[in-house]
């Protein structure tokens, strides 16, 4: 008789450089949107992966050991890498329930460079769809929300994006690669919505 084994997994110290980057702070854009793709994975493993955490998490711009390093400081300020926002993004729009993702044509998740998850926050009311359109070019998505009974006439984006996937954020600069957020129209369970290039973006719909 077989013995069933119930698997649990933390994903620890996870982080990436971008080794075309000749810099010390080689944690760009092209970064953050290469963990976002990973991230949708572990949630929509999220049954096993019950937690994930990056490493390392400070260094001081005159003084560190390794990189990457999520956060980055002097002795007057701090800024967050762009990785930081997406490790953000993914910590402030969990979900109670996680929400099965069909694609067209039975895609897998990352063909044609779409990554995607999808959550339901029960305590929010809300639907939850995390993206990553790791393309130079626009995408326009369909998403078909089956067995949603009412929805809000409104949802709201989150999106991360760049045309320039080797831009980083820096002292000087330290939101050069930023969330930002607008509102968009909810008609109907079948939602389109035009995903920027080389974007990350959450999206949130009232149910």
């Amino acid at each position: 008789m077989a013995t069933q084994v119930s698997l649990k997994i933390i994903v620890a110290g996870a982080g990436t450089v971008d080794l075309d980057v000749v810099s010390l702070f080689p944690i760009t854009k092209d970064c953050a949107l290469s963990e976002a793709a990973f991230m949708t994975g572990l949630e929509r493993n999220a049954d096993v992966v019950t937690m994930a955490s990056y490493a390392p998490l400070f260094a001081h711009v005159d003084a560190w050991q390794w990189t990457p390093d999520l956060i980055w400081f002097d002795n007057l300020k701090a800024y967050g890498t762009p990785n930081y926002y997406v490790q953000k993004l993914f910590a402030t729009n969990p979900g109670t329930t996680m929400l099965p993702v069909q694609l067209g044509n039975n895609a897998k998740n990352g063909q044609d460079n779409l990554f995607t998850s999808a959550v339901a926050d029960d305590k929010a009311g809300e639907v939850v769809i995390k993206l990553v359109n790791y393309s130079p070019q626009p995408r326009t998505v369909t998403l078909n929300l089956a067995g949603a009974k009412k929805l809000g006439k409104s949802g709201r984006a989150i999106i991360l994006a760049s045309n320039d996937l080797k831009a980083v954020n820096s002292i000087e600069q330290p939101t050069n690669i930023a969330p930002k957020e607008e509102k968009f129209a909810v008609k109907s369970s079948t939602i389109s919505y035009a995903l920027a290039p080389n974007s990350f973006t959450v999206l949130r719909v009232p149910m």
